[in-house]
């Protein structure tokens, strides 16, 4: 255990965290999601996982730690409902709120095509897989930066 961390960020997942750059992509998705296959091409080369949470609880505790880029649209997004683009499922409300939480203001994430998501997926940082259950769990990160001190 360690003051000020969520417990629930696991030593893997602090390291992928603290190793990632300004605009660097951190991939969050649910149970259903090819995980372990998709991880294998990232920067971080396999899976870390987040066990027995909901995406909306780990998304909670990443964000205490991992600032949004703050310099581009594409900040946060979801996997977009096949067919129904425009439908935002329950659990993207919830981890739509916990971005809203963490950033002290609502900024709305984009929706990503599900072929596209899986592209970016393949090509970001690293991938964490989540308990969640719930169909489009799936979630992209974009790094920001933490501004010096005043």
């Amino acid at each position: 255990m360690l003051k000020g961390i969520d417990p629930k960020l696991n030593a893997d997942v602090l390291y992928v965290l603290r190793s990632m750059g300004h605009g660097d992509t951190l991939i969050l998705v649910d149970q259903n999601f090819p995980g372990d296959s998709m991880a294998k091409s990232t920067s971080f080369g396999r899976l870390c996982r987040m066990e027995n949470l909901t995406t909306a609880e780990a998304a909670r505790a990443l964000l205490s730690v991992l600032p949004l880029d703050t310099f581009v649209d594409d900040f946060a997004g979801r996997m977009a409902v096949v067919g129904k683009p425009d439908e935002i499922p329950q659990v993207q409300v919830e981890v739509q709120a916990e971005i809203d939480h963490a950033e002290g203001r609502p900024r709305p994430m984009i929706g990503i095509d599900r072929f596209a998501f899986y592209d970016l997926a393949r090509t970001a940082y690293a991938v964490i897989q989540t308990g969640e259950r719930r169909f489009y769990g799936c979630f992209m990160f974009r790094k920001g930066v933490i501004p010096p001190d005043a």
